[in-house]
């Protein structure tokens, strides 16, 4: 939990758009590996004309693939990401790739439109769930 005046990380992708009809799309893609003691990855991306899908499947795609370059996975870049996601997780070492998208279309009147996907970065706390959760919403014992 973050409290006033606190830093912390965040990985942001933001698109926006005063064109009428214009679609956007923000996306941050996650590759988690297997052993606990790896880094994972992390991808940004923000594209025009690309539906939500399209733009979600690249930035987990990006992620996956920078994960697997360092761990020495041989794939080919010109297969579709399909066939490679099923390739990375059978390999054993990325056990989790997924990805959060927001896409919008421009107002129609030219009025401004933006999206945003975040990846933030919070401290390590060892406060159970319980004990974070305001009094009125603990359960009764």
């Amino acid at each position: 939990m973050l409290h006033a005046g606190e830093i912390t990380f965040v990985v942001l992708a933001r698109n926006c758009t005063g064109e009428p009809h214009r679609l956007i799309a923000s996306s941050i893609g996650i590759a988690i590996p297997s052993e606990e003691n790896q880094y994972g990855y992390l991808s940004e991306h923000h594209s025009f004309g690309q539906s939500e899908e399209v733009a979600g499947d690249y930035s987990e795609d990006l992620a996956a693939s920078m994960l697997a370059t360092t761990m020495g996975v041989a794939f080919d870049p010109a297969t579709a990401w399909d066939e490679r996601k099923q390739l990375f997780m059978s390999s054993g070492l990325i056990i989790k790739t997924t990805q959060v998208t927001q896409s919008a279309t421009g107002d129609k009147n030219g009025l401004w439109t933006s999206v945003v996907a975040a990846a933030v970065f919070l401290p390590a706390t060892s406060a159970s769930v319980q004990e974070l959760l305001p009094p009125s919403n603990q359960p009764a014992v």
